[in-house]
């Protein structure tokens, strides 16, 4: 269920402090501590996964409670009228810097497209 050296599974393990804004049993949201946005949360599953590659059909369910709590906590903090985006980076040119799969929710700020 959790990775001994994975930052993010310590923070679910309560191990590492982080400034959660929703927690369920099955996933987790907390601040970007390097936000790239006035809005920056962060949404992971509790149960280790490395990246959306690595996603199998038993975790489908899972992604699915996670990403529907994300689209939740929008509407409840009023991100959705001016729109919010949601990212997903998989390895290391792309981004991914924690190997435990993450969803960056990003608003408070108008975006460009492409996003570079």
């Amino acid at each position: 269920m959790y990775k001994e050296d994975c930052i993010f599974c310590k923070i679910v393990q309560k191990k590492i402090s982080a400034n959660i804004v929703y927690e369920d049993e099955l996933c987790l949201g907390f601040k970007d501590i390097n936000p790239v946005t006035p809005v920056h949360i962060l949404f992971i599953p509790k149960k280790h996964i490395t990246s959306l590659d690595e996603v199998y059909e038993e975790d489908v369910n899972l992604i699915g409670h996670v990403l529907l709590n994300i689209s939740k906590y929008a509407r409840k903090e009023g991100l959705v009228e001016r729109g919010y985006r949601v990212v997903n980076n998989i390895g290391k040119d792309a981004g991914q810097s924690v190997f435990h799969i993450h969803f960056h929710l990003l608003a408070g700020r108008r975006f460009s497209w492409p996003p570079g």
